[in-house]
């Protein structure tokens, strides 16, 4: 192992700023840290707090969860999904304690993070499939759309969820207020028609700063402003002690569901933005980048960032070379804040809402959605209910749905695409593969070779598939097991059964091609103190060799019992 010192200057020596890329890095966190201001606040109004708490995580988590990412171009800043969670898990706290509550929130969503980085967990995020994760993200958008209705048209809206509120507005005109909506309106149309053009960059500061200023130059005082919302301090944020009295079982939970949104939606973050030297992103480290940004993001006043896969393309198409291009963004953002935090609370709400409700569409990939509904029933199946769930109930309880509904659809694909196939022995000792047989016969040997997962649902599959003994006698079964690292207890519960109903014909079960982790496992003690009679054969280098000599054993056995 290397000395603690020498691991320490390798880190340090990583993460330092390359001089060839320090030019490029510094230009390239300029129109992050820009476009972080309406998406930081915007951010803050989703998760029903103070904008100014997304403006602080838009400074700290790509500063420090920057110097921690293993996919280097990765940005740590907030992101809608993660934003409606929070905001979903604080739907039940006081307004005048929801601050508080953000920033713990925040702070166990990284802890929670750091601990699965610890944990190796990075690897699990792939158990969550394209179509649930596809429904719950376009469920978001659609949600985000909806709920940013009555800010867009400054009325009032009841309802227990977004679409309930959006409706209320459509069919309550009379609540609308026209200054609101013509401003909401104005800020939508320029987001359209300057990202069309070569100020697409800076589309949203000009979408935030036109009816801004059009609202103090108009004295439109019936539009709400981000002040109106909560007082907006001056300066940069300063380490705070988190109000640890408003822990409850619900906050935890909001925390948990937070972390297994930032963690997936990173891991795909990592897949879209590869690194330019070629090395592999590596997602335990991506996970503790990520939970060192939240935990970051809550000692200064912030709210739950991840990587952003807006930002980390903005980042990447803005020349961006190292880590320091994020990291950059970070400290860009604080000379804004600096500079002209002040002006922060003018900013009108609608705008804001036009913001969110822009950037929701456009995270809608209509292609992708029609191209699960075209495959499978599961694919149909997961997206829809993912999407469903998420319209309808608790962000929480969308994600656990989502999460449970992803390892049923692994679960059964697993045992649906179990197969069994014969091996009969061919020439110059090979074996030639063929159907499986229904039923054994008298007095044959069967090899058998499984293709698919053994595990649960796979193992029981295996169990239907297997040759039926039937009244046949002496029949002797090979089973070939090449490749599988671990055999659980129900898959040798099946097989004793079966082990169990050839022995009653006088037949004999033979497992081959056993690795050597499986064979010291399940000994004779083991398999003994189970009721299981088998014979065993562990692989060799050799592929097929422990299956012949299983094979040669079944022979010796059915001269030995031929009948005198």
């Amino acid at each position: 192992m290397k000395p603690v010192g020498a691991a320490v200057r390798g880190w340090v020596g990583a993460r330092l700023p390359e001089k060839r890329h320090l030019k490029a890095d510094l230009v390239a966190g300029l129109p992050g840290a820009i476009a972080s201001v309406p998406d930081g606040m915007a951010s803050g109004v989703l998760a029903g707090v103070s904008p100014i708490h997304g403006l602080y995580a838009s400074l700290v988590g790509p500063v420090f969860g920057g110097m921690q990412t293993s996919t280097k171009l990765m940005v740590i800043t907030t992101t809608s999904a993660s934003a409606l969670a929070a905001g979903s898990a604080l739907s039940e706290v006081p307004d005048a304690d929801k601050s508080a509550a953000l920033i713990l929130l925040t702070l166990l969503a990284g802890a929670i993070m750091i601990v699965a980085a610890v944990l190796r967990l990075g690897r699990y995020t792939r158990f969550v499939s394209h179509s649930v994760m596809t429904g719950f993200l376009t469920g978001i958008a659609v949600n985000i759309v909806f709920g940013q209705f009555p800010d867009l048209a400054g009325a009032d809206a009841e309802g227990s969820f977004s679409a309930e509120k959006a409706f209320g507005v459509l069919l309550h005109p009379a609540r609308i207020d026209l200054p609101s909506l013509m401003i909401g309106v104005t800020a939508l149309l320029l987001l359209i028609v300057l990202a069309r053009t070569r100020l697409a960059l800076f589309g949203s500061l000009i979408a935030l700063l036109v009816p801004t200023v059009a609202v103090v130059a108009f004295g439109l005082d019936s539009v709400a402003s981000v002040a109106d919302v909560g007082t907006i301090p001056t300066g940069l944020p300063l380490p705070q002690i988190p109000d640890l009295g408003l822990l409850s079982p619900s906050l935890i939970g909001g925390a948990a569901a937070v972390a297994a949104i930032v963690l997936v939606q990173g891991a795909g973050v990592a897949e879209a933005a590869p690194n330019l030297d070629g090395t592999r992103s590596r997602p335990n480290e991506d996970f503790t980048a990520q939970g060192v940004g939240n935990v970051a993001s809550g000692l200064f006043g912030g709210m739950p960032v991840g990587g952003s896969v807006g930002q980390t393309a903005l980042n990447t198409s803005a020349g961006g070379k190292t880590r320091w291009a994020a990291i950059f963004s970070g400290l860009w953002m604080a000379v804004i804040l600096a500079a002209f935090s002040s002006l922060v609370g003018k900013v009108p709400m609608p705008t804001l809402a036009a913001v969110l409700i822009f950037a929701a569409v456009g995270s809608i990939r209509p292609s992708r959605v029609a191209a699960i509904l075209r495959s499978g029933p599961s694919s149909k199946i997961a997206l829809i209910t993912t999407f469903v769930a998420t319209l309808l109930l608790p962000v929480t309880a969308a994600v656990g749905i989502g999460v449970a509904l992803s390892l049923l659809l692994q679960l059964n694909q697993e045992a649906v695409d179990l197969k069994v196939v014969r091996l009969v022995p061919g020439p110059r000792g090979t074996f030639l593969e063929t159907p499986a047989p229904k039923v054994l016969a008298s007095r044959e040997i069967v090899v058998l070779d499984v293709y698919g997962s053994l595990f649960y649902a796979g193992a029981r599959t295996l169990q239907v598939l297997l040759p039926d003994p039937g009244a046949a006698e002496g029949a002797e079964v090979i089973l070939r097991l090449r490749g599988r690292t671990t055999l659980g207890a129900t898959f040798f519960s099946v097989i004793g059964n079966y082990a169990d109903r050839l022995s009653a014909v006088g037949g004999r079960l033979y497992l081959s091609g056993l690795s050597s982790e499986v064979s010291e496992y399940w000994d004779d003690e083991r398999l003994a103190s189970q009721r299981i009679a088998l014979d065993m054969f562990p692989a060799t280098d050799t592929i097929g060799e422990s299956t012949r000599r299983a094979f040669v054993d079944a022979q010796k056995r059915l001269v030995r019992t031929l009948p005198t």
